[in-house]
């Protein structure tokens, strides 16, 4: 019993995230990754000015279990608890491989 207490509590309950600009996605690329500060200032605020994918402006948000290439990521899930469920407390590579 000790032994399953340890290995569903050795990973947390935090699934992989990334902060992504919702407003810059692209349909070969994904979500473009931006700094985690964006995300801390308050999810969902828009930071910058103007209205647009060139005007600066950017959407942060966090966004769970995602494939990530480079600056961008695709794949995920904007909820938490989506991720959790899905890959298994959120510890990466956890999921079952299926076949």
């Amino acid at each position: 019993m000790g032994v399953l207490a340890a290995a569903l509590t050795s990973c947390g309950s935090d699934p992989d995230r990334r902060c992504v600009d919702r407003d810059s996605y692209d349909t070969f690329l994904g979500y473009k990754i931006v700094g985690d500060k964006n995300c801390k200032s308050g999810s969902g605020k828009r930071l910058g000015t103007g209205t647009g994918k060139s005007s600066g402006r950017t959407d942060p948000t966090w966004y769970y279990d995602s494939d990530v290439d480079g600056r961008y990521a695709d794949d995920g899930t904007f909820s938490r608890s989506e991720a959790v469920d899905r890959d298994g407390f959120g510890c990466s590579g956890s999921g079952s491989g299926g076949g």
